[in-house]
């Protein structure tokens, strides 16, 4: 290929610069940022055509998924989530009526911010579990009183669940909305019944590892399982 003056060749390689530095971005960029919604309303992250899936039943009222997911979240990640070889599936199994109200503020959004408003809830846990059982019997009261919309905004407020999103950008109008929403209750809703008649889980974290039901909600076992199933047949 032959161009005819410097000028032509000046642009032809600054074209075939930007390009490649496009094909170069969009080869790093990492499938942590890639989100979908499943069939039965749950989060899925990562690569869509991995052959490895990783499902974990979780409660945001559970201290022992916060613990996995303030400290083994960031290792599931970096080690399978980035490189594309596991896609990871979040799905709620709700247990208590704080926990409804936090599974529906995480839903706030795009399915991108699913990802931060789930770490931000349960990296903030211990705090906004201390203020519910700190509340007044008043407050609790209310916590029962009232439609859906009225029952879950008392709560958030109530714990500090409405703050932290509001910290996160979202405006008043927006969380109210997300904690009526009559949609994502029956998604929440139906989630928690697959999980526990189809799915048999008794307890949160619950991991599945391609269908298969990991007995360990400990990090190692977790990574274990995953190594397994991405080793060629």
């Amino acid at each position: 290929m032959s161009f005819s003056s410097p000028v032509t060749r000046r642009a032809a390689i600054i074209a075939f610069s930007g390009a490649a530095m496009l094909m170069f971005t969009a080869a790093a960029q990492p499938w942590t940022n890639t989100v979908s919604r499943t069939n039965i309303g749950a989060h899925a992250i990562g690569n869509p055509a991995a052959k490895t899936r990783l499902v974990e039943y979780f409660s945001y009222t559970c201290g022992a998924c916060g613990h996995f997911a303030t400290n083994s979240g960031a290792l599931l990640n970096n080690q399978y989530v980035s490189k594309g070889t596991v896609i990871v599936e979040y799905r709620n199994l709700i247990r208590d009526p704080l926990d409804m109200t936090a599974a529906l503020l995480a839903r706030c959004g795009r399915p991108t911010q699913f990802y931060g408003n789930h770490q931000a809830i349960f990296t903030a846990q211990r705090q906004w579990i201390g203020k519910v059982q700190a509340a007044t019997e008043a407050q609790q009261k209310s916590w029962y009183e009232g439609d859906m919309a009225e029952r879950t905004k008392r709560m958030a407020v109530d714990s500090g669940l409405f703050a932290l999103m509001k910290q996160r950008g979202y405006t008043d109008a927006q969380l109210n909305a997300c904690l009526a929403s009559e949609v994502s209750l029956a998604e929440l809703t139906s989630m928690t019944n697959i999980g526990r008649t189809q799915d048999h889980v008794t307890g949160t974290p619950s991991f599945f590892v391609n269908g298969a039901a990991v007995g360990s909600l400990e990090w190692d076992r977790i990574k274990t399982a995953l190594d397994a199933a991405l080793k060629p047949a």
